[in-house]
C-alpha cells in the first residue's frame, strides 16, 4: 500500500451516524484499501471493524445491474417512462395521496432532497417517509418540542471534557465503536470521569462503566422523572436558568413527582438497588459537566418521545445545554439520518427545518421551487404508510435504498401489503433482497464507493462521500433516477441538474429562506450557497450552521446564547408520564429486546459480503439468562423457536449471565437471504409512539421453546446454494465461498445423502471424488476435490455444536496440503486451522490463539495479549471480549492472581484490577 497522499481519496464511511472520515486507494490488484482519515474531526483516523473492512464489501456479487419490469430485463428509458406513466396515471385517477415514497438513511442528502422535492413539491403529497423513522424520529420529536427545532445541541468534543457521561439505551461499544473508543481513552486518562450505563442487559459498553443500572424495559421515563424530582428535592436546580430561559417547569415537575413519588418506589419500579439509584442521582446533581448519550434503546419505544423529553428536562432544569461537556446528545443510527431530517425526508416535516402549518414557510417554498402543488399537510409515517398500502389506499410505492420487509415491524403484514399493491418500484444496488422479491419494477442504483454527495453525522457535520469506483452494469445515482422520472412526469424545469453539486447548492440556498441571519431556524448553510463545481468537489467537513465556508475543523455548540427557536425564544419543559404498557399475555411471558451486533450492519447486504466480519458471530442467536433456560429445558447452543403474536423465528440459544432474567436479546441482521427463519421483525408488533410514529423494537412479548431435530451439518461450497428443502439453515460468507450451518429432521445419514445429491446435481461431472469420505463416531465427512483444490465439503452428525468447526471458515482460501486433508478426514484440527472462533475481526485472531497466549506464553494482561497476538490492536472493539476471556481463565486459575499479589506485596487485588 503506497503512502503517496495523491493516490488517496477522502470520503465518508457507509455505516453509522458517527460519520467517520476514510481514505481510499486502489492497489495494483484493483482492490480498494481503506484507512481512517486522520484529519476528519469525527474520528481522527480511527475506524471500527466494519469501516476497516469496507474495501471487502465492494464486490459486484449479487448486484442489480439492469432495470427490469415485471421480471423482464429492460433499459433505462423504458423503465423510467414506465414508472413515470404509472405514477402519473395513479395520481390522475386516485389523487396525489394514492402514491408514496419510502426512502432511507442510506441515501445521500442530494438524493433525499430531490425525492422530497418531487413528492411534496410537485406530486403534492406528504407521503414520503424514511427508515430513519425506525431509529431516531422520537429524538426529533423530543428536540422539536424542547427547542423549537430538530437541533442536536452538542458535539463530539464534549466527550473530552464531560465529567459525567450517562449512556442510556445505547450499546455504544458495538453500535458506535469509534465514539466508544474515544470515551474509553478519556476514561483511562481522567480520574474525574464517571460513566453510567443504563441498559436492561449487560453489554460490552459496561466494560468502562462505573455504574450499570440494569433497569426494567420501558421504565426510562420513571428513571428520569425521578431524577428531576430528586434535583428539585435537593435544591440542585438552576433556578436562574429556569426562570430566564425556559417555560413549563412547574407542570413538568408536577408530572415527574406524580410518577416518582419517592426514591424507594422508583428503585422498585426500575428493579435496581436504592443505593445504585442514589449514586446516579447524586452524581448528576453534583456534576455540572454532564453529558447524556442516547440512541435506539431510548427511541425505539411506544413512549420514545416521552423518554427523550424526560432526559432533556433534566438538562434544561440544570442549565446544562450549550456549554462544553454537557447536554442531551442523540447518537443517530444511519450515516445520513441527519441529512434526511435536514431536507425534510420525514412525512411530518416540510423541508429544510420548515414545518407544515406555517403559511409563511409554505409561500417561501412554493416560490423557491416555483410550484403551485406544494403539499399542505403531513403525510403518512412508515407504519401507517404500509397500513395504507395494505388497505388499498396507496396504490403505488417507490422504495429507495432500504429493505422494509426485513426492517419494519410485523414483517408478514409488510409482505401482504406489497403483494396487494398494484405498483411497487424498488431502487437498490442489490438484486436479491427480501423486498426486491415483491417489486414490479427494479431500478439499479449505485452503492457506496460509486455514489457522490454529502452526508451529515450525529454532531451536525456535513461530509463528502466521493466516488471511488466505477458503477457496475447500468447502475445510476439515486438523485439522477428520481430526476429522470420527475422530468417524464412533466416537471422537467424543476429537475434539470448537471451534477449532484447543483442539487446541494439549491438545498443550501433553501436553508436561508427568510433565515439569512440564522436567527429563525437552526439549519443555515448560507456559507455554502456560492459553491461552484470545484468548491463542491473539494468540500471539507462543515458543521452547521455554516455562516461562512469553514476552512478548518470547528466544534460549535448550539444555544450558547440561551436563545431557542421557539415562539418565546425559551426552552420548553415537556410534562411526561410513563404510559401503560400492553397487558402481559401469559402465553408470551418473556420480553425480547433486539439490536445490532458488533461486526454487522442492518440486513447485511454489505457487511455480509465480508468474510472477516461474518466470522465473529456467524449465526443468529437469542441470549437467554441461564435460570430462564433451565426452567425451559434449553441448553447452550440448542436451537429454539421464538414465538410472538406476530410471527416466529428459529435461532441458536446462547446462555449468558449478562442477560437479565425474564428478558432475551436477538440481533436484527439475518433475513431470508441469509437464514431460513431468523428475521426478528417477524416477531415485533407494529405498535408505535403516538407522536413520533416510531415502533417499539425493544420489548416484544414472546415465548421460547426448544426445537428438536435429528441431524446437523456444516456445508462448505464455492457457490451460493438454495437450501430451502432443509428445516434450518444459515449462510455465512467465507473466503472464496460460503459456509452453511444446517439442522434438519432427517437422520444424519439421510442428511449426508441429501447433501451429496445436492452437490452432485450442482457441480456435475467435472469433479473427482477424494478419499476423505468416512464415518467416524457417527460423524459423516465428505469432500470434493478438483485440480488439487477443495471445491466443497460437508460434515453431518446428530449434533455438531459440541465440535470445534470454526476452521471450516478458512479452508477454501488455503492450499490443500496434508494438514488440511488430515483435518477434513479426522476432524482433528491441524496447522493454520487451529485458531478457533474469531474474536478480533480486524486482525483475524481466534479464541484458541488468545487462550494459548494466556496458558502457554504467560500473557496475563491485556497489553501482553495484544502484543503477543495482535488481538485488540485494530479498532479495539474486541477488547472487552478479550478481557472476558482472560478474566474467565484467571478466575479458574486463582493461583495466578495470588502469585501476582504476593510478588507485588499487595494485600488484595481483584481479577479486573489484575487484568488492567
Amino acid at each position: 500500500m503506497t503512502e503517496d497522499k495523491n493516490l488517496w481519496t477522502k470520503s465518508t464511511c457507509a455505516y453509522c451516524g458517527v460519520g467517520c472520515g476514510i481514505e481510499a486507494s486502489l492497489d495494483a490488484k484493483g482492490e480498494l484499501n481503506i484507512r481512517g482519515d486522520k484529519s476528519h474531526p469525527a474520528n481522527f483516523g480511527n475506524l471500527c471493524s466494519k469501516g476497516l473492512a469496507l474495501g471487502e464489501t465492494v464486490s459486484h456479487d449479487g448486484r442489480l445491474l439492469q432495470p427490469s419490469i415485471n421480471g423482464v430485463e429492460s433499459d433505462w428509458p423504458t423503465a423510467l417512462q414506465h414508472v413515470a406513466e404509472k405514477f402519473s396515471q395513479t395520481i390522475e385517477e386516485f389523487g396525489p395521496d394514492s402514491v408514496a415514497f419510502y426512502v432511507s438513511g442510506q441515501l445521500l442528502t442530494e438524493d433525499y432532497y430531490v425525492a422530497n422535492k418531487l413528492m411534496k413539491g410537485f406530486i403534492g403529497s406528504g407521503n414520503i417517509d424514511t427508515n430513519s423513522r425506525l431509529c431516531m424520529s422520537s429524538s426529533v420529536v423530543g428536540y422539536k418540542r424542547a427547542f423549537g427545532t430538530d437541533t442536536v445541541p452538542g458535539c463530539y468534543e464534549d466527550l473530552d471534557t464531560a465529567e459525567l457521561v450517562v449512556i442510556t439505551g445505547s450499546n455504544l461499544a458495538w453500535c458506535h465503536p469509534v465514539i466508544f473508543q474515544r470515551l474509553k481513552a478519556e476514561k483511562e486518562k481522567r480520574d474525574n470521569l464517571f460513566i453510567v450505563v443504563i441498559d436492561p442487559r449487560e453489554t460490552d459498553t459496561c466494560s468502562i462503566a462505573d455504574l450499570h443500572l440494569a433497569i426494567q424495559p420501558e421504565t426510562d421515563v420513571t428513571l428520569f422523572n425521578g431524577l428531576l424530582a430528586y434535583l428539585a428535592e435537593h435544591n440542585k436546580l438552576d433556578q436562574d436558568y429556569i426562570q430566564a430561559h425556559s417555560e413549563g417547569f412547574d407542570t413538568a415537575l408536577e408530572a415527574a413527582q406524580q410518577s416518582s413519588q419517592d426514591l424507594t418506589q422508583v428503585a422498585a419500579t426500575l428493579n435496581v438497588s436504592e443505593q445504585d439509584l442514589t449514586t446516579f442521582y447524586q452524581h448528576f446533581a453534583d456534576t455540572e459537566k454532564s453529558l447524556s448519550i442516547y440512541s435506539q434503546g431510548t427511541n425505539q419505544s411506544t413512549q420514545g418521545s416521552s423518554k427523550v423529553n424526560s432526559i432533556i428536562n433534566t438538562h434544561i432544569a440544570t442549565g446544562r445545554i450549550g456549554k462544553p461537556g454537557m447536554g442531551p446528545f442523540s447518537i443517530t443510527g444511519q450515516p445520513n439520518a441527519m441529512g434526511g431530517r435536514e431536507v425534510g425526508g420525514l412525512a411530518n416535516m416540510l423541508a429544510a427545518h420548515m414545518e407544515f402549518g406555517d403559511p409563511e414557510a409554505h409561500q417561501m417554498i412554493s416560490d423557491f421551487w416555483q410550484t403551485e402543488q406544494l403539499a399542505t399537510q403531513q403525510g403518512l409515517k412508515a407504519v401507517d404508510m404500509f397500513d395504507a398500502i395494505n388497505e388499498g389506499k396507496i396504490k403505488a410505492v417507490w422504495v429507495m435504498a432500504t429493505n422494509p420487509v426485513v426492517s419494519l415491524p410485523n414483517s408478514n403484514k409488510i409482505i401482504a401489503a406489497l403483494e396487494k399493491c398494484p405498483l411497487v418500484v424498488v431502487s437498490d444496488c442489490m438484486a436479491e433482497t427480501a423486498t426486491t422479491k415483491y417489486a414490479d419494477v427494479l431500478l439499479p442504483a449505485q452503492g457506496w464507493s460509486e455514489k457522490s454527495g454529502t452526508v451529515t453525522n450525529s454532531e451536525r457535520r456535513i461530509s463528502r462521500q466521493r466516488r471511488l469506483l466505477p458503477s457496475p452494469g447500468a447502475a445510476k445515482a439515486d438523485w439522477w433516477i428520481i430526476c429522470e422520472v420527475a422530468k417524464r412526469m412533466g416537471f422537467a424545469d424543476a429537475f434539470t441538474y448537471l451534477h449532484e453539486g447543483e442539487v446541494f447548492t439549491e438545498f443550501a440556498k433553501m436553508t436561508t429562506l427568510g433565515n439569512e441571519d440564522g436567527l429563525k431556524r437552526d439549519l443555515n448553510l448560507i456559507g455554502l450557497t456560492q459553491l461552484d463545481a470545484k468548491g463542491y468537489s473539494q468540500l471539507t467537513p462543515q458543521q452547521w450552521p455554516v455562516t461562512t465556508l469553514q476552512t478548518e475543523n470547528i466544534h460549535q455548540r448550539m444555544f450558547t446564547d440561551k436563545q431557542f427557536f421557539t415562539a418565546s425564544k425559551k426552552a420548553q419543559f415537556i410534562a411526561v408520564s410513563p404510559t401503560a404498557q400492553k397487558p402481559k399475555n401469559a402465553a408470551y411471558p418473556l420480553i425480547l429486546n433486539s439490536g445490532r451486533i458488533r461486526d454487522h450492519w442492518h440486513t447485511m447486504t454489505r457487511t455480509g459480503l465480508s468474510s472477516r466480519l461474518g466470522a465473529h458471530i456467524a449465526e443468529p442467536f437469542v441470549a437467554i439468562n441461564p435460570e430462564d433456560a433451565k426452567t425451559l429445558n434449553i441448553e447452550n447452543d440448542s436451537l429454539v423457536a421464538i414465538n410472538s403474536e406476530q410471527g416466529a423465528t428459529l435461532v441458536r440459544a446462547k446462555l449468558t449471565e449478562r442477560q437479565s432474567k425474564g428478558q432475551m436479546f436477538s440481533p436484527i441482521h439475518w433475513n431470508k437471504q441469509t437464514a431460513k427463519s431468523a428475521n426478528v421483525c417477524n416477531l415485533v408488533s407494529d405498535d408505535n409512539d403516538p407522536v413520533s410514529g416510531q415502533p417499539g423494537f425493544k420489548s416484544t412479548q414472546v415465548n421460547v421453546k426448544k426445537w428438536h431435530y435429528h441431524s446437523e451439518a456444516m456445508l462448505l461450497t464455492r457457490e451460493s446454494l438454495d437450501l430451502e428443502l432443509f428445516d434450518y439453515w444459515v449462510k455465512q460468507k467465507v473466503e472464496q465461498g460460503y459456509l452453511y450451518r444446517i439442522a434438519d429432521n432427517r437422520s444424519p445419514i439421510e442428511l449426508a445423502e441429501t447433501l451429496q445429491g445436492l452437490l452432485n446435481n450442482k457441480l456435475g461431472k467435472t469433479l473427482q471424488f477424494s478419499t476423505t469420505e468416512q464415518s467416524l463416531q457417527a460423524v459423516h465427512r465428505y469432500a470434493f476435490v478438483k485440480d488439487s483444490k477443495l471445491s466443497n465439503a460437508y460434515i453431518t452428525a446428530a449434533q455438531l455444536t459440541t465440535h470445534s468447526l470454526e476452521w471450516l471458515q478458512s479452508v477454501l482460501d488455503l492450499p490443500l496440503d496434508s494438514s488440511i486433508e488430515l483435518t477434513l478426514i479426522s476432524g482433528i484440527v491441524q496447522g493454520k486451522l487451529a485458531q478457533g472462533k474469531i474474536i478480533c475481526a480486524c486482525k483475524q485472531v481466534g479464541i484458541n490463539t488468545i487462550t494459548e497466549a494466556i496458558q502457554d506464553q504467560g500473557c496475563q494482561s491485556l497489553d501482553s495479549i495484544k502484543s503477543c497476538t495482535s488481538a485488540g490492536t485494530g479498532c479495539g472493539s474486541c477488547v472487552p471480549e478479550v478481557s472476558n476471556i482472560l478474566a474467565d481463565y484467571l478466575e479458574n486459575n486463582p493461583h495466578l492472581v495470588t502469585e501476582a499479589v504476593t510478588s507485588n506485596g499487595v494485600e488484595k487485588i481483584t481479577v479486573e484490577e489484575f487484568i488492567v
